[in-house]
């Protein structure tokens, strides 16, 4: 809360920056009705591609993770569940769900947060409850040494935190300090900076991220998913969070690397969501398209199982079926032998 205080006592000057970021996203937006009336078949299969993404990305992120071929059945199946990680990322799935179906009845309110939590983390002990010790945020060297990168709010306070929190967005969207995409970026930040719960807090972050964007009128999210574009940029998602997280208890730190961060993500969302829909010619290619977006994207020689990785859900036989036929398009070519054999685009 004290990004969002922080703007409630003084004027912002927005760096320019970031009124570039606004800018494109307000454009972003005025397209998109022209985009979400393509084909419903069309963005069916980008949602539940953007589904699995998210659902694996967001908590590959805080490491944990699941094999390849069980993404789908835990995502999309209602099998028994084997071990505590495929557990998360069901839950994950679940808190999702009610986000892409049930946003606009869905207030940004302690209970939500609470709920988010409780169905992200599934049948752990403290799903749905604050943290009861303190929680520090805690970097880890490989040579076994540590160091306390920031210090969380206790957890006595932890809860009037939040409701001053929630207090602040709200007065905030009411009387427009600063704009509601901005406001948005720093209720993030204040939200991990506060780090209410023992653990999960980023996921719920992330959560709360996609919430508001609804909110505020911005639907990438629904087909693109923002945890995916996240993880593929964690190290920098690390570094403005750190950057701007100097400070925050004193209300002197500085919000806008990672609020920028914040803006750069959803922005990338939607270029790729006008780049994925462009694509999807009919209903029968749009895997195949998702295939040759994940391939055209690699910037150095990949394996099959690099491709099934960012794109899971789709099996080894169409991956192989589409590089067999770029192979004789003369876009790849295949550097060995055998399954774990390289590829690499052709220059």
């Amino acid at each position: 809360m004290m990004t969002l205080k922080q703007f409630s006592i003084k004027p912002e000057t927005v760096p320019s920056i970031t009124s570039w970021y606004l800018s494109d996203l307000g454009e972003a937006r005025g397209r998109q009705e022209l985009f979400t009336k393509q084909s419903p078949q069309k963005l069916k299969v980008l949602r539940e591609h953007a589904l699995i993404e998210s659902a694996v990305s967001s908590n590959r992120i805080e490491g944990v993770t699941v094999a390849d071929a069980r993404i789908r059945t835990i995502v999309f199946g209602k099998s028994h569940l084997r071990d505590r990680d495929e557990e998360e990322v069901r839950g994950y799935r679940n808190a999702l769900k009610l986000i892409h179906e049930q946003a606009a009845k869905l207030p940004v309110s302690e209970e939500t947060i609470l709920k988010l939590h409780r169905l992200a983390k599934g049948d752990i002990w403290d799903a749905g409850k604050y943290k009861e010790k303190e929680s520090d945020i805690i970097e880890k060297y490989p040579d076994g040494t540590s160091r306390v990168r920031f210090r969380t709010v206790s957890p006595a306070k932890t809860p009037v935190f939040v409701a001053e929190l929630i207090d602040l967005w709200n007065q905030c969207l009411r009387e427009r300090w600063v704009h509601p995409i901005v406001a948005m970026a720093a209720f993030n930040l204040d939200f991990l900076s506060v780090h209410p719960f023992r653990d999960g807090n980023g996921r719920v972050s992330r959560l709360l991220l996609l919430l508001q964007w609804y909110h505020l009128g911005y639907d990438a999210g629904r087909y693109i998913s923002v945890e995916r574009i996240i993880e593929q940029s964690k190290d920098r998602y690390y570094e403005t969070l750190e950057q701007s997280s100097q400070g925050w208890h004193e209300g002197k730190h500085d919000p806008w690397p990672y609020i920028n961060y914040v803006l750069y993500t959803l922005k990338t969302a939607y270029k790729e969501f006008e780049e994925r829909v462009g694509q999807l010619r009919s209903p029968k290619g749009a895997k195949t398209e998702i295939i040759r977006s994940a391939i055209e994207k690699t910037l150095r020689p990949f394996r099959i199982a690099d491709i099934q990785k960012e794109c899971p859900g789709v099996s080894i036989d169409l991956i192989r079926r589409i590089l067999k036929k770029l192979r004789e398009e003369g876009k790849v070519e295949c550097l060995g032998r055998g399954q774990s054999a390289e590829w690499q685009k052709r220059k």
